[in-house]
């Protein structure tokens, strides 16, 4: 396997392979963004063939690392692909709740999350190198990555026990207060910009407020996601892989899970179940490096533990759903 310059990290990316894994990421950006040119309301069967493709991009990727790099980056890319989506469809529920807070028009809703998706795949990138970065420094690193998803899952396993789901109230949000206080904000919309002028001033439109809030969302969700990812592989390439075809899905996935996401009662039982078992994973792999005698769990098997899990509480919320429909009749 190749080493990163000046790394300790095993990755099996050269230069050429990122600088090729970027101009196909800008690429789609672009696509993406000469499809929301002209605001439009997404009819479901659009919605369902861009998943399609954004489902099918993955899973040939993953294909191709296979042949190309072997069996393990393989399975690690598959394994880290299935635990951003699944964490994905959480950041879903906070969209819906945001777009509804602002009434962003339904033919806008697009627009707003592919520019918070561009915005969070740089975030992303910069939270990705900096877990290189920490992870070089020493095996302690994945005893604190471990500790903190285990704490996550806890608090994402109390909320789900008192029924608690997302809040908003962007009034209280720090970025949106922050930009009200250096910008005057127009009281409607216009089209697809972020700013217009009034006189002889700029101001913001309340698509650049809710731009801003997805983005922000975004990145309280990566603070989670990117040490789950470097749960399955220490790889940066593949962490940054799983994270784009990730983000990249999401302006599609929103249109056709908005009316669903409701049904899925027992989803974070299933991700707090995950990020517990990534962060038992991450700690035992700690204990491993420094007693080997210590077994470090495999990644065949964690792709098994997440898919099952997931698998579960699909069904365990369908059922749940029958059972309630049947009860109000």
């Amino acid at each position: 396997m190749l080493q990163l310059p000046d790394s300790t990290l095993p990755s099996i990316a050269s230069a050429q392979l990122w600088a090729i894994t970027i101009a196909v990421l800008l690429a789609l950006l672009a696509a993406d963004f000469a499809v929301t040119r002209r605001p439009h309301e997404v009819a479901m069967r659009e919605a369902v063939g861009w998943s399609i493709f954004y489902l099918a991009l993955p899973a040939a990727f993953g294909v191709l690392i296979w042949q190309v790099y072997g069996r393990r980056p393989g399975i690690e890319f598959y394994t880290g692909y299935v635990v951003e989506k699944s964490l994905s469809v959480d950041n879903l529920f906070v969209f819906v709740l945001l777009l509804a807070a602002f009434a962003v028009p339904p033919a806008l809703a697009q627009r707003v999350l592919l520019y918070g998706i561009a915005g969070a795949l740089v975030m992303r990138a910069i939270f990705i190198a900096a877990g290189a970065a920490v992870l070089q420094t020493g095996a302690w690193a994945f005893l604190l990555f471990g500790a903190a998803l285990l704490a996550t899952a806890v608090k994402v396993l109390r909320d789900a026990m008192r029924h608690e789901r997302y809040h908003v109230d962007i009034d209280t949000m720090r970025s949106v207060r922050l930009m009200r206080r250096f910008m005057p904000v127009t009281g409607d919309y216009h089209g697809g910009r972020l700013t217009v002028r009034l006189g002889s001033r700029r101001a913001l439109t309340p698509l650049a407020l809710v731009v801003v809030a997805v983005f922000m969302t975004d990145l309280v969700f990566a603070v989670d996601s990117v040490p789950a990812v470097y749960g399955v592989t220490e790889d940066p390439y593949l962490v940054f892989a799983t994270n784009a075809f990730a983000l990249l899905g999401l302006r599609a996935l929103y249109f056709v899970l908005r009316n669903v996401l409701d049904r899925l009662r027992h989803l974070d039982y299933g991700l707090a179940i995950i990020l517990a078992f990534i962060g038992v994973k991450l700690v035992l792999h700690w204990a491993h490096k420094v007693w080997p005698a210590v077994p470090d769990i495999p990644t065949e098997l964690s792709l098994v533990v997440i898919a099952v899990t997931l698998a579960a509480v699909t069904v365990t919320s369908l059922v749940a759903n029958r059972r309630e429909a049947v009860g109000a009749r």
